[in-house]
């Protein structure tokens, strides 16, 4: 038997040593260690590479970032992972949505991997089957550069598990495939037995903002014969629900006018003429102001603004943009009117997120009852060790005079 080459030996892992401050939130499953707690390192590890993480007497296994503030996301304790360890996972989570694959659901689009939460941390993954041709694709999202190591392992995985038609991977440089063929540019998906349209090459996130699919159904059941405001509508996704719902009538605003002619277009798919209703481009601040002014009232105002903070130096801006806009809306509303009011930016706790409501009722000389509060759905699962996956927040109030 020849001799083994120095070449062909094995690489070893590189050894990382963080502080022990950490070995609390690792032991209960926190992914994520910052570039502060990092205690020794060799020098010169690039993106991508696997690195064995001691913290006191806790072993895991990761992926180093070089640039990230998140030195490392972690894969597991037990072995380095590989692409048969991805699979297993990938695999797992097609299983655990199981419940939303029900026929009885009407449902055809839903978020496959979640990150942290399934095991792979920094990757997302959407599933969408457009109800017109039956085909259906996969939205690959990869937050962090090491990611790029084990990309043809999850692209397998997807592959393996499911059929698609496609994969395709956005990122801030736009659509790429991976797998399979493009899809076209605009697809038809099912939710609750609604119809949208989709173009998931160049629409917002992977298309559509998967994880208000419950809280959009909840608001159906609140919109009979009452007056809609639907802001930040985006392609309209609450107002077809509370137009099926029995509103009397609604008004979406976007600034995005290509956001309102696909909002029309998804009345229109579902039977309900758009001329009944109100589509405004307009910058919600200030049509909020405007109504306010020329006394303008709804019965139920939606308030589903983009992330207003993507780091904790923003906190304090974005509780100040959310505390301004929930103002300005509950001086719009009728009186006895509900306020459905939803937050996705992670840094906002939903406690620092029902203070903000509290303050802003107080700013429009209103008190708020909450009658009813949700976050995310069964395919956005949070692991009970790592509070950060718990990011969207939705409260449902009612005014009451100060």
């Amino acid at each position: 038997m020849p001799k083994r080459t120095r070449s062909s030996k094995p690489a070893r892992t590189p050894h990382v040593v963080v502080s022990p401050r950490l070995k609390e939130s690792l032991r209960l499953g926190h992914p994520w260690v910052y570039r502060d707690a990092i205690e020794r390192a060799p020098a010169g590890l690039s993106s991508g590479t696997w690195v064995r993480v001691q913290c006191a007497n806790l072993q895991f296994f990761g992926l180093w970032d070089a640039d990230s503030p998140i030195a490392i996301r972690l894969f597991g304790s037990r072995t380095r992972p590989n692409p048969a360890w991805v699979a297993e996972r990938v695999a797992a989570a097609w299983e655990l949505r199981a419940r939303l694959r029900d026929p009885a659901r009407e449902t055809s689009a839903f978020r496959w991997l979640y990150g942290e939460s399934d095991g792979l941390p920094g990757v997302v993954a959407d599933y969408y089957r457009d109800e017109a041709g039956g085909h259906a694709w996969a939205v690959l999202r990869l937050y962090a550069p090491s990611l790029e190591r084990i990309k043809p392992w999850v692209v397998d995985a997807l592959t393996a598990t499911a059929p698609l038609a496609g994969i395709i991977q956005r990122d801030q440089a736009g659509a790429s495939l991976l797998a399979g063929a493009l899809p076209p540019d605009e697809i038809i998906i099912r939710e609750h037995g609604l119809r949208f349209a989709v173009d998931l090459l160049r629409g917002q996130k992977t298309g559509f903002f998967l994880d208000q699919r419950e809280n959009r159904h909840t608001l159906e059941a609140w919109s009979g014969g009452r007056r809609v405001l639907n802001l930040f509508s985006y392609t309209g996704g609450f107002s077809v629900y509370a137009a099926r719902g029995g509103a009397r009538q609604v008004t979406s605003v976007d600034s995005a006018p290509a956001a309102m002619e696909t909002a029309r277009r998804n009345f229109a798919l579902n039977g309900y003429n758009p001329d009944d209703h109100e589509f405004v481009v307009a910058d919600c601040f200030d049509l909020l102001a405007r109504y306010h002014g020329e006394g303008r009232r709804f019965d139920l105002i939606v308030v589903d603004p983009p992330s207003f903070a993507h780091a904790k130096a923003q906190l304090g801006a974005a509780l100040k943009a959310y505390r301004r806009i929930n103002g300005l809306a509950i001086k719009c509303l009728a009186p006895g009117g509900v306020l459905a009011s939803s937050s996705c930016t992670s840094q906002v706790s939903p406690t620092a997120f029902r203070r903000m409501l509290a303050e802003a009722a107080v700013d429009a000389k209103r008190r708020l009852l909450i009658l009813h509060e949700a976050g995310q759905p069964l395919d956005h699962p949070v692991q009970a060790g790592f509070p950060e996956g718990r990011y969207l927040k939705f409260v449902m109030a009612r005014w009451t005079a100060d």
